[in-house]
This record gives C-alpha cells, sequence and structure tokens, in this order.
C-alpha cells in the first residue's frame, strides 16, 4: 500500500526556537542544529576509532573524544551549508525541503558563504590540536565534502559518496591515537560505508517522489521494491567489517555481547520499515544513532574487558 501525505523533517516548535536569539534561528536551521542525528552519524566513527585504537585496556581518550564532538558539529554544519547551496533550486521542488532558509530566503547565499567560512574556522581550529597524519588526513577529507552533494546529479549511487565522507572519522580517530593508519581502521572505515549505504537508503526513500520528478538520483530509486534486501545485505557487512575489525585488536566478549544487540535491533526494525512511508522512513533512519551507540559502548567495554 502506498501511503502519502504532507511531510516535512524540519521541526518548528523545538528547542532552537525557545532558546536561541530570533536572528540566529535560520542559521542553527541552516546547519541542522534542529537535527542532532547527522552530527550522531558523524560522530560516531569517529568514538569507534578512538575506542578501537586505544593500545592498552581502557576507556578511549576524553579529551579527543570532545574535540571530535565539536568538530562533528561544526563539519556537519559545514556540509549541510554546502549541500543547500548546491541544491537551493532543488530543494523548493521536493516537499521535505521545500522551506529550507535559503529556499525561503530568510538566508541570502551571501550570509550562507559567511557562516560557511565560520564553521569551517570552527572545524580547522579543532584539527589543529591533533598530529600531522591526522591534519592531513582531514584536509583531505575536504574534497569528499564539497563533491558529495553533487553526487545525486551524476550517480544513481549518492549514498556510497556520503557514506565514503561520513566515515572518514574511523580513519582520523585512528590515526589521532596512534600517529598512523592501520587494517583495523580501513575495515572500520569499510564497516561505515556499508552503515551508510543501508540507513541513507532508508532516509532517500522518504523522498523518491519528488526525487523522481525532479531529477535527482538515489539508490532508494536505484532498488526500488527490492530496497529491503539490499539493505538487510548492508547491515550485514555492517556488522561483519565490525566484528572483522573488533577481532584484530583482540576486543574482548562484551564487544560481540553488543554488536549482537546492535544487530538484532536492526533486524526488527528492517522489518517494522514500510519504505513507501516517509514518517516511518524517517524513524527507521534516526534509530540508526543508538545501533551506533551500543557499537561504541560494545568496542569501549571490550577494551576494558
Amino acid at each position: 500500500m502506498n501511503i502519502h501525505r504532507s511531510f516535512t523533517d524540519i521541526p518548528h516548535g523545538a528547542w532552537i526556537d525557545a532558546w536561541l536569539p530570533r536572528w540566529f534561528r535560520p542559521y542553527a536551521r541552516l546547519m541542522r542544529l534542529d537535527r542532532g542525528i547527522g552530527t550522531w552519524l558523524l560522530l560516531l566513527p569517529c568514538w569507534w576509532s578512538l575506542a578501537l585504537a586505544e593500545p592498552e585496556p581502557g576507556f578511549p581518550n576524553t579529551v579527543y573524544m570532545i574535540l571530535f564532538a565539536i568538530g562533528a558539529v561544526a563539519m556537519r554544519g559545514a556540509g549541510c551549508v554546502i549541500n543547500d547551496l548546491y541544491d537551493r533550486e532543488l530543494d523548493a521542488k521536493v516537499e521535505r525541503t521545500r522551506i529550507r532558509p535559503l529556499v525561503t530566503g530568510e538566508i541570502s547565499v551571501k550570509q550562507a558563504v559567511i557562516f560557511l567560512k565560520i564553521l569551517l574556522l570552527i572545524g580547522l581550529g579543532v584539527l589543529l590540536m591533533f598530529n600531522r597524519l591526522t591534519i592531513i588526513l582531514a584536509l583531505l577529507s575536504m574534497v569528499l565534502v564539497v563533491t558529495y552533494p553533487l553526487m545525486k546529479r551524476i550517480t544513481w549511487w549518492p549514498q556510497l559518496f556520503l557514506g565514503l565522507t561520513f566515515n572518514w572519522g574511523a580513519l582520523l580517530g585512528w590515526s589521532a591515537v596512534r600517529g598512523k593508519i592501520e587494517m583495523p581502521a580501513i575495515a572500520l572505515y569499510v564497516a561505515g560505508i556499508c552503515w551508510t549505504l543501508a540507513y541513507d537508503t532508508i532516509y532517500a526513500h522518504q523522498d523518491k517522489r519528488d526525487d523522481a520528478i525532479a531529477g535527482i538520483k538515489s539508490t532508494a530509486l536505484l532498488f526500488g521494491e527490492q530496497s529491503r534486501g539490499w539493505v538487510a545485505a548492508f547491515y550485514a557487512l555492517t556488522v561483519f567489517m565490525l566484528g572483522l575489525s573488533g577481532w584484530s585488536v583482540h576486543l574482548g566478549y562484551s564487544f560481540y555481547v553488543f554488536l549482537g544487540v546492535a544487530a538484532v535491533m536492526q533486524i526488527i526494525d528492517l522489518m517494522r520499515w514500510r519504505m513507501n512511508d516517509p514518517e516511518n522512513c524517517l524513524k527507521r533512519f534516526r534509530h540508526n544513532r543508538d545501533f551506533g551507540l551500543l557499537v561504541f559502548i560494545g568496542i569501549a567495554l571490550g577494551q576494558l574487558l
């Protein structure tokens, strides 16, 4: 059964309306500050990697965790600004995005560019707190940050490019602790890419009608009614590669317990997914934060125990 209703994921009456000054609210919405799920999905591979890279039994470096959190907020915001600058004409054609600040005129292109520079400067300030390899790797990631929003015009696999971009932190966390890149970090990066292919395919199903009309490509449109099977395969690969990365550094049994719980949670969520219901798609997408947190707790406890 096809379900269609007026739908947007931009909340009104949220905390930013109660706590932030009026002049800053459009900027907060531009950088998706009112929707923390994107920041979590960018941050969690960084925390996974920090925890996995600990050379001795113990909790991951708390200072590094805080620095990555600040960087995730700034860089996720910067990525959203870049995306909206590229897509402001396309966003006007998609029900979920047609009230974004650049579409409605609440923020001008010039104002958005200035705000983008501020966010990038914050990200650079955080980055300079790390070692040279981490700085170089993070700067290289800007190629992905700038080009990813264009991929929906070029390929049916923009979710793959989002995965390459959003999970770069799996390499950065390891390099910040170890000063080099090794196979466990690469396995973790591949796990993150598969994870993104799964959750962002679910997310893309919200817009598939409007995307088809506007000429926007996505794995949701590519896979169509076969999406459930593809998403299940991506989740399975995610769990396998996470298990491989944990095994490669000899994590304790608690890691596999939490990974198993996270996997079962995703199986249940996938069974409840209604791909033609935008609100259900958004709900299933958001549950990936819980999956990522369970994996992080599992890695941290696996190191401690």
